[in-house]
């Protein structure tokens, strides 16, 4: 689960890309990295930290082109290092900058191929480095001078054929243009933007989520389709083309219920709309399974369990408080690298306003519970504070299996829900309370607002992967995580 951006432009587009990466930092906050195109000259830097830290004046100085990409790192496969930021690099054929949001399922396979049949060595154990090869590799092997668009195209069908999972993708083909594509599947969100010149020309930008159009003056165009591929020339040229004949879209259920910003629109779906029915749903369970006297407040936990928490107070018409302090210098806890730093950000993000609950039965809304012991801290924050009952309620699910597709879901062990009942989580939680929303519900709340989305990919609630995930790899990515 990584941030992407690729612009295509008259002028110098770093202040664009830069602007973009701002607005998709909730997407990822352990590196940053921007590569530019001037004169067939690629100019890059990226770096461990927020966006803010990694890019200084002289930067915006130095890195000039009328083309580029950025990213920003969620870390899920490989190591945490600098080596590891994006976007990555090879110089054969023509010099190709690639970042990638997602996650290959098959990367060790991938890896032993590269070395012994394309002869390509790979030097960290990153899936998107093994992506950047496999799409050099099918490019280089139409050996053209002069390609074309439908040389690159290709190459992304053959590259879809060898690679399993989620790869949604911007690159660089140096003198070319912008080369972008997303999984056959359509499991993480990739959007189009465009804005129009004076002179009638059109300018492109392409992203992980359409709220990162706004800052630079783009308007969403259109999604991505799941198995297509465009390309888009330094003059502005668009060209695009399906290559995968076995294309389905199935967004990701948890991009609308955490990752994504409220403000995006997914695969024709307002991902605020999609929360307010979170909310709307998981309201009308509540009244059936929290006695009426034992909610006197709800208090949603900040900031994306907002939305959902404010739509369950007017159906449940009780008071609304915003009870706790978020510190918006602490970032998101849930996709820090690690569970130590998780813990200890708990406190420091968040700190309850003793007033919102001295003498009160509070409920509290969350967008999800996946370890469990972020809301622990929560609870007993609560209590603390003075409440004197505490109910919690979840406008996701139950989250029972692994991620496989970019999202760091931790070793199954470590998720809640795989292994405890309700009364057990309730118990491990300290709550007086508990309630999940109905599965069925909350693929009713994205489904409902766009009649020709036919699926999700919801794995983590369900197990039932939309690719081949052998038990093999399962216990590998245990082991990893655990």
């Amino acid at each position: 689960m990584c941030g992407i951006v690729g612009i295509v432009q008259k002028d110098n587009c770093f202040t664009e890309l830069y602007d973009s990466l701002i607005m998709l930092q909730h997407r990822g906050q352990d590196a940053a990295g921007i590569t530019v195109c001037e004169n067939g000259r690629l100019n890059s830097r990226k770096a461990k930290g927020l966006v803010k830290e990694v890019f200084s004046q002289q930067h915006f100085e130095r890195l000039k082109g009328n083309y580029g990409i950025g990213h920003v790192r969620y870390p899920t496969a490989g190591g945490n290092s600098k080596e590891y930021a994006q976007p990555m690099y090879v110089n054969s054929p023509y010099g190709i900058s690639l970042a990638h949001n997602g996650n290959l399922s098959n990367t060790s396979d991938l890896a032993e191929e590269l070395f012994h049949s394309d002869l390509r060595h790979i030097s960290t154990d990153s899936d998107s480095e093994v992506l950047l090869n496999i799409l050099a590799h099918e490019i280089s092997k139409r050996g053209e001078n002069e390609p074309s668009p439908d040389t690159f195209f290709d190459a992304v069908e053959t590259t879809f054929q060898r690679c399993e999972g989620s790869i949604n993708v911007v690159s660089i083909i140096t003198d070319y243009g912008l080369l972008a594509f997303r999984d056959k599947f359509g499991i993480r969100p990739l959007s189009l933007g465009w804005r129009q010149n004076s002179d009638g020309s059109n300018e492109y930008m392409v992203a992980s989520e359409s709220c990162a159009f706004a800052s630079s003056g783009y308007e969403l165009k259109r999604d991505i389709k799941p198995g297509e591929a465009i390309f888009i020339t330094f003059d502005g040229e668009l060209y695009s083309r399906m290559c995968s004949n076995s294309a389905s879209l199935n967004p990701c259920l948890f991009e609308y219920v955490y990752f994504a910003r409220p403000d995006s629109i997914i695969d024709g779906v307002s991902v605020y709309q999609a929360r307010q029915l979170m909310g709307e749903k998981l309201a009308n369970k509540i009244k059936k399974e929290i006695p009426d006297e034992d909610i006197d407040v709800v208090i949603p936990i900040p900031e994306s369990s907002i939305t959902s928490g404010t739509k369950v107070a007017r159906i449940l018409n009780k008071d609304l408080a915003y009870g706790f302090v978020k510190n918006r210098y602490v970032g998101r806890t849930f996709i820090m690298p690690e569970q130590r730093l998780r813990k200890e950000s708990v406190r420091r993000k968040l700190n309850p306003i003793n007033d919102e609950f001295k003498n009160k039965n509070v409920l509290l809304v969350d967008d999800s519970i996946v370890r469990g012991t972020t809301m622990k801290e929560i609870v007993a924050m609560c209590f603390k504070a003075g409440a004197k009952k505490v109910s919690v309620a979840s406008a996701a699910s139950e989250v029972k299996h692994p991620n496989v597709y970019g999202i760091d879901m931790a070793a199954r062990k470590d998720l809640i829900a795989s292994s405890r009942t309700l009364d057990e989580i309730r118990d491990f939680i300290g709550c007086d309370n508990l309630v999940y929303q109905s599965l069925e519900d909350l693929i009713q709340s994205v489904l409902e607002l766009n009649p020709d989305l036919k699926g999700v990919e919801k794995s983590i609630f369900d197990g039932k992967y939309l690719t081949n995930i052998s038990k093999e790899y399962l216990d590998i990515l245990e082991q990893k995580r655990g």
